[in-house]
This record gives C-alpha cells, structure tokens and sequence, in this order.
C-alpha cells in the first residue's frame, strides 16, 4: 500500500471555498489548486488509493507533499483569483495552465474622451482610466458588455475620436442600435448621461437591479409566447450578468504563508527573535532580491513588512546604475548603499531585521556597506540561501537550519518570495520597454524621445497598429501625418515577414 506523504486531519480544513497550496521538504511551493469545498478536495490527495491509481504525474506530486497551507475565500471567484495570483507568484513545478503571461480580463473606460466606450485590458495602468476587475468568467464579461452597448446605445469602434470620415467603414449603427455620435446623432452630454448608466451596472448600483428585472419580464414575456430559443438566451444573458456583479475581493500579493492556517504573524516573528538572538522583535523587516539577465537590465527589488505584514505602498524597484557591477554582489552592494544612505541622511528609521536573498557572497556584500556607513551593530540581517532554506549570518561560521515548520522560517519565506516578486516583475517590465523602444527606434525618423513619446500616448505597439495616420498623428505631439504613416507600414511590414525577435 502507498504511504500517505504526509498525514491529514480533514477536521483542520474548511469545507468553503478557497485555495491550497503544496510545499516540498525544501519549503519551495510545488503545486497551487482551487476547490469549491476545501476539506473534500484536500482529502482526495491524502486516501492511500489515490496514490496508488493516480497517473505517475500526480503520484509524484503526492509523495512530493511536505507541508500544506489552506487560504479560505467567499465564493469560487475569489478562489480563482487568488489560485491564478499564486500560481504567478511561485510558478509552481506542477502547474502548467496558468504559469504563461496571461492575466484575467479587467474593463476599461477613459473618462476623458468625448464619447467614453468599454475596452478590455490585462494590464492596470497608472494612466487615470477607469478599470472594473479583473474578472475571471471571460465570456460572462463580454456577453455583459455587449448587451451594455446594445442595451445604451453606446459606441465599441476602436478609435479615440469618432468622425465622419470612420462612420464610413462602420456598421455598428445597424448591428448594435449605437447612437452614432460620429454623425452627430446624439450630443455629449446625452452620450455620457447613457455611458453613466452603463458603468451604475458594472458598479452593482440600482441600474444593475433595474437591468435585470427588464430581462426578466423579457424573458417571461418570450415564454409566454412559446419564444423557448429567445427565452433561454435572455436567462443566460441574466446569469452572465450576475456573475459579473458577484461581489469579489480584489487579492494583491501580500499572502504570507501559514501552515494550515493555524501559524499567526506573530508567531512568526517571535519565533524568528528567538532563533536569531535579537534584541528587538522583528516587526519592521525588509528585504532585498537582485534580478538581471547575464548581466543585462539589472534591478533590485525592496520589500517591507510590518508587524508580519506587507506594506506594498512601501516596496522600491532600483535600476541599477553603475556600469561597472556585473554580478549580484555589486548589484546588491549598490542597492543597499542607496536605500540605508537614504535613511540615514533623511533620519529615518532603520529596520529590524534585514534579509538578503543569498548566501554567503551576499551576506558579505552586506556586512561590506554596513560597516562603510556605520550602521553593522545597529541593523541585524542575515542571508536566506534558496537551495536548503538555510539562515547565513555576517559573523557565525555555521549556518542556521530550521526545521520547515517553524513559523520563523515561513515568515523569512515570505518575505524572500515577495522580493522575488517584486524584482522579476520589475525586470519582465523594462524588457518589454526595451522590446518595444527598439523595435520604434529602427524606424527612421523616431528617435529616443519620440519613442517615449509614442508610447506614453498610444500605450503599445499593438494599439498603434489599430490606428490609421491621422489618428497616431493627432494623439501624439509634434507628429506629422507623414511620419506616422511611415511607422504604421514600417510596423505592418514587420508584422507581416513575422522577423524573429518582433513582439507584433
């Protein structure tokens, strides 16, 4: 009979929604799910005959299970959302479907365009759009937003300012009963007071109620008279638009792993005083990660934790600057000299505890700028070495093990896997620039500030793509028509060869 990997109380699982997660002995996360009725889908790993007829995938899988943690949710939507979080975050060894790029779809609306209109974006950006999401039901989110159009006449043509000269190429008048402001049909103000009922509905206002209360009299009304094909396509069109308004929370990443739920932050940080001797309790922590690509595109990554929490209004990104670091000692040397001489110059406080994503090269570089800014007996810090979780300290010779279910060691995990994070995100960040920048930049005629340029406005190469001349012209300063038609064919022709390393 297969041994159990690891033993089961299913009396310490919830049976609500939610997501678990499954570490090796190392501590690494190797495998993130989402289950509608936590406790039975957890037992179904630990039956002694599920490891015995389980493909060999899932056999290793088992016997790889550790420790287990369990993150309780409200509804099966918000078990989605956190699985596909996690699963970005730690990349698990035996999740395969959600370790790609791809995000759930989020809606947008720029309120400062004359006639607003709903697009669908991946991305949250900085740039004062309205963003509703992210949503993880795809096809309820747009079936919902084209019965909005339909519904309040609003436009879905994909340009910035709607013309005349568009109208020409465009059917939606006919198709979806739009307004049609490019001919003038309609004025702003009755375009924003239609566009404003439409966003009551995504915002689960008395809109939204009043929707569905006119779908279902529709659909009474298209049983009645024995309209069963219409009836059945307004009931779906309800249900898509309540899961759309399913209350759920947003989740950011600031988890920090329990054991079963039943390891508090504080244990952590009493446990993590005890085993590194410090006089203080470790409630402000910080840590540090250096991410780059042979050397290329370094940057460094701080993340703050207080009183066992993240504080992601406090986590830094450093771009390094100085051309002669070429490994991540000198990237950390750097990054360290930057953030405590800061500190030190603004009179701020310094943290409790510091920890180095590394071992003994890193542990060094830290004791090195410590001591040049004075601060070595005043700020403890240590080094987490990945490999075997061991806690490297500046002035012991023998490594720290402990045992991976001390809740001090979780603590540092946590910390360590934001960093992580935090730094490869920052780094996949300026690639994709530099992706974008040197595609423009081959371009006669588009020099360095006008690829910023280009950017900030249009967003991305695949929006630039969708505009005629005139419309990249008119949204970017100082653009003539004749550039912007020469990048919009250089842009078509790359497209169109596919050239290997083209992001189009």
């Amino acid at each position: 009979m297969a041994e159990e990997p690891k033993v089961f109380r299913s009396q310490d699982v919830s049976t609500k929604p939610g997501v678990y997660v499954f570490r090796n002995a190392a501590g690494e996360v190797i495998y993130v799910g989402k289950a509608r009725n936590l406790r039975n889908r957890m037992k179904s790993y630990f039956m002694p005959s599920t490891a015995m007829k389980s493909d060999p995938r899932r056999r290793a899988l088992i016997h790889s299970i550790a420790s287990y943690e369990t993150f309780e949710v409200a509804t099966e939507s918000e078990a989605l959302l956190l699985e596909a979080q996690f699963i970005k975050q730690y990349t698990p060894r035996y999740n395969v479907a959600l370790r790609d790029d791809k995000r759930y779809l989020l809606v947008c609306a720029d309120l400062r365009e004359e006639y607003p209109r709903f697009t669908f974006e991946r991305l949250r950006k900085d740039d004062a759009c309205l963003y509703f999401g992210p949503f993880p039901h795809a096809t309820s989110l747009r079936e919902t937003i084209r019965h909005l159009e339909i519904r309040y006449g609003l436009r879905s043509c994909d340009c910035s300012e709607p013309t005349a000269e568009i109208r020409q190429h465009c059917l939606e008048e006919v198709i979806r009963n739009c307004t049609a402001p490019c001919l003038g049909k309609i004025t702003p103000a009755e375009y924003r007071e239609r566009f404003d009922q439409a966003l009551a509905v995504l915002k689960g206002e008395e809109p939204a109620h009043e929707l569905l209360k006119e779908l279902n009299a529709q659909m009474t009304e298209a049983a009645e008279r024995l309209d069963f094909e219409q009836a059945a396509k307004l009931r779906d069109m309800m249900e898509h638009i309540k899961i759309i308004l399913e209350p759920t929370r947003r989740f950011i990443n600031q988890t920090i792993a329990r054991r079963s739920n039943l390891e508090s932050n504080d244990a952590g940080m009493d446990a993590l005083q005890q085993a590194l001797e410090l006089a203080e309790r470790p409630d402000y922590m910080e840590c540090f990660d250096m991410s780059n690509i042979s050397g290329t595109l370094a940057v460094g990554s701080m993340v703050l934790f207080r009183d066992g929490h993240p504080c992601t209004s406090e986590y830094r990104r450093y771009r390094i600057r100085n051309p002669e670091a070429t490994d991540d000692t000198a990237f950390m040397r750097e990054v360290l000299t930057r953030r405590y001489g800061r500190l030190l110059r603004e009179n701020l406080p310094l943290p409790k505890l510091v920890v180095l994503d590394g071992g003994l090269p890193q542990v060094h570089a830290g004791r090195e700028v410590f001591e040049q800014l004075g601060i070595y007996d005043r700020v403890p810090f240590v080094g987490l070495a990945k490999q075997h979780e061991l806690v490297i300290f500046p002035d012991r010779p023998e490594p720290l093990y402990l045992e991976r279910d001390n809740p001090g060691l979780r603590l540092l995990q946590a910390i360590r896997d934001e960093s992580h994070r935090w730094a490869n995100g920052y780094n996949r960040k300026l690639r994709i620039e530099r992706i974008h920048e040197s595609v423009l930049g081959e371009i006669p005629g588009v020099g360095e500030i006008r690829q910023a340029e280009i950017l900030k406005q249009c967003g991305s190469i695949k929006r630039i793509m969708k505009m005629s001349a005139t419309q990249l012209a008119n949204k970017v300063p100082g653009l003539g028509v004749k550039t912007a038609k020469r990048i919009l064919e250089e842009l078509q022709r790359r497209a169109s060869a596919s050239l290997p390393g083209s992001p189009l």
